[in-house]
């Protein structure tokens, strides 16, 4: 297939699968007799998984170094392995962290929820005063 569909059917923009080439994450493209990339579509399944990495948040180098490896193909699944429950450890960090965020999200909702009184002895801001402030003392001697 052409860039341009593979770039449709994979989301990509053409760019991308042309800079992805360019610094290694796709290996090199046959070209075709007019000297046009032709991908074949096994290409979509790696382009998925790369996605995956992306949206896991896997830093780059790492997606490059897995790239190598995975070009070199047999006798580096160790090494693959390796990079890949390296990333999981944090990814499952990440995401605890996300679950505490969502339920400090869920308990401050449900807060609201049916809370009108609530809100507006809590959420308004108080009233402005008019005067002295509670604690302070006027300027009048002691001896008065």
């Amino acid at each position: 297939m052409k860039i341009g569909e593979l770039a449709k059917r994979s989301g990509l923009s053409a760019y991308t699968i042309r800079y992805y080439e360019r610094i290694g994450l796709l290996p090199y493209a046959d070209r075709d007799q007019s000297s046009q990339r032709d991908y074949d579509a096994s290409i979509l399944i790696w382009i998925e998984f790369l996605g995956r990495l992306r949206t896991i948040g896997m830093p780059i180098r790492d997606m490059l170094r897995y790239a190598a490896l995975r070009e070199r193909g047999v006798g580096t699944e160790m090494e693959r392995r390796e990079i890949l429950e390296q990333h999981r450890d944090r990814v499952r960090i990440h995401a605890a962290e996300l679950q505490a965020c969502l339920l400090v999200l869920d308990t401050k909702i449900a807060g609201y929820a049916g809370q009108e009184q609530r809100m507006k002895d809590y959420d308004t801001p108080p009233p402005e005063r008019r005067g002295k402030p509670v604690g302070t003392r006027s300027a009048r001697t002691r001896g008065h």
